[in-house]
């Protein structure tokens, strides 16, 4: 068994679609229209074959409510692997994304968590030990 899909709640899927793709460097692989809203899937560029994140709209008034509890707790909605928590962490600076977390050394893994602009924080981390 492998985890071939995850998402992630947005409120405003175009508004994500930019910065998951021209800020984060992620790259579109589907952007289907179904009823009010699309099925947009991005993949890494490093593995297009891989793991698909769904820009999900949040339009039940759940997954809206989960967003605000846990963006308010400081709770990242999910995490992302970088080569360079540091690396990574100047590069979005530069283009303005604003960080809740800098890098953080967190034993085997470094991590810093930003806000998407679409309501969510997301994690960055890499392992501090890797295996060659």
């Amino acid at each position: 068994m492998k985890i071939i899909v995850t998402s992630i709640f947005v409120e405003d899927q175009d508004k994500a679609l930019t910065f998951y793709t021209e800020t984060l460097g992620f790259v579109k692989k589907h952007d289907v229209p179904t009823g009010d809203f699309r099925w947009i899937a991005l993949v890494s560029p490093e593995n297009p074959e891989g793991t698909e994140l769904i820009l999900e709209p949040i339009n039940h008034p759940a997954a809206k409510e989960y967003q605000q509890k846990i963006h308010a707790s400081g709770i990242p909605a999910t995490m992302f692997g970088v080569e360079d928590v540091h690396k990574e962490y100047e590069r979005l600076s530069k283009l303005g994304v604003k960080f809740f977390m800098e890098p953080t050394n967190a034993g085997e893994v470094t991590i810093a968590v930003f806000d998407d602009t679409c309501g969510n924080l997301i994690q960055i981390a890499h392992n501090n030990n890797p295996v060659k």
